[in-house]
């Protein structure tokens, strides 16, 4: 197993952790814990694909596992921000019902042999995802508004980072003779 897979798979072994310092009252610094452990697992997102393109060590297990990887990682932190009533359920219905359809989406896409990249728009939705996540687990007073203005920002990019998906990649749907 190469280094980009391993990162990938340190990812998934770290949310379970990610969930249970934000979830269960172990010591003071939960909050602190469970915010270095998703940045953690967040720069090994960021990690493992570099590593991978620069050396050429794509593989189809990463294919498969790093959106896998991500998808649960934010999903995670999303259910667990709902238990704790620091974001509206709704909004966390738009952000995984978005990761549902690009998905569907891709699935299609690879089974007419096309590869569809990521997308500026869908870049800057992750980046203020994981932003927006970050405020929400430290829950401080002092930075409630900016942390409203980064979620508002993050759900209303999903919904752009979502249209502009389906508008270039529409003929993916047409059906294939």
């Amino acid at each position: 197993m190469n280094l980009p897979n391993k990162l990938t798979l340190f990812r998934v072994i770290l949310i379970p952790f990610f969930v249970l310092f934000l979830l269960v009252d172990i010591t003071e610094m939960d909050q602190w814990i469970a915010l270095a452990i998703f940045i953690i697992a967040s720069l090994t997102d960021l990690l493992d694909g570099k590593i991978a393109r620069k050396y050429n060590l794509v593989t189809n297990f990463g294919k498969f596992m790093d959106p896998l990887a991500d998808k649960l990682l934010v999903c995670s932190a999303l259910i667990c921000l709902v238990a704790l009533d620091r974001i509206p359920a709704w909004m966390v219905i738009v952000i995984i019902a978005r990761e549902f359809i690009i998905s569907g989406f891709r699935l299609i896409a690879a089974d007419n042999g096309v590869v569809i990249a990521a997308s500026y728009w869908g870049k800057f939705k992750t980046t203020f995802q994981m932003v927006m996540i970050c405020l929400l687990v430290v829950d401080l007073e002092a930075i409630r508004l900016l942390t409203a203005i980064v979620t508002w920002a993050a759900v209303i990019l999903t919904v752009v980072s979502l249209i502009d998906y389906l508008v270039k990649n529409k003929d993916v749907m047409k059906e294939q003779r």
